[in-house]
């Protein structure tokens, strides 16, 4: 199970996954299960861009630009079919982080998170979540870099 591949990700880091009693899978549930602000929930979003699956965390009401992400990544958004989603990613909708994914997976962390100190991305299961710091989350995420792909918040 997809959790406790993360929970061994985290064994010796200080960093707990944190298991709900109800779901967490959507951003406006894991901030109502864990008493937060839809926005500090640390969403991560899957694409494919030439056959190759990338991840991008962004803030909770983040929604993705179109114009951005092609001036990003010189290719129009596509995501990842949500029943192709665990083959690619290594965790099913509703639980996709940034922690131990399938090799060969970039993450990228949007800049819409920093609008907070501390975020709560997903453990890779549709009940889990890690508290952390931005600094934390650069730190376990292996991202590959910080991208500019969200819409102002209106």
């Amino acid at each position: 199970m997809a959790v406790e591949k993360v929970k061994a990700f985290f064994e010796d880091t200080g960093l707990k996954v944190i298991e709900l009693p109800e779901s967490s899978a959507t951003v406006q549930l894991a901030a109502e299960a864990l008493g937060t602000e839809p926005d500090e929930i640390a969403k991560t979003l899957s694409f494919l861009i030439d056959d190759q699956p990338i991840l991008i965390v962004m803030a909770g009401l983040g929604r993705v630009d179109n114009h951005k992400y092609k001036e990003t990544f010189h290719k129009k958004a596509a995501m990842i079919p949500p029943d192709k989603v665990e083959e690619y990613i290594g965790h099913a909708p509703g639980g996709v982080c940034p922690f131990a994914v399938n090799p060969g997976v970039r993450v990228y962390l949007d800049e819409s998170l920093k609008r907070h100190e501390v975020v709560y991305p997903a453990a890779g299961s549709s009940n889990s979540a890690v508290k952390m710091t931005i600094a934390e989350l650069e730190k376990y995420s292996g991202f590959e870099d910080w991208v500019d792909v969200t819409k102002a918040l209106e």
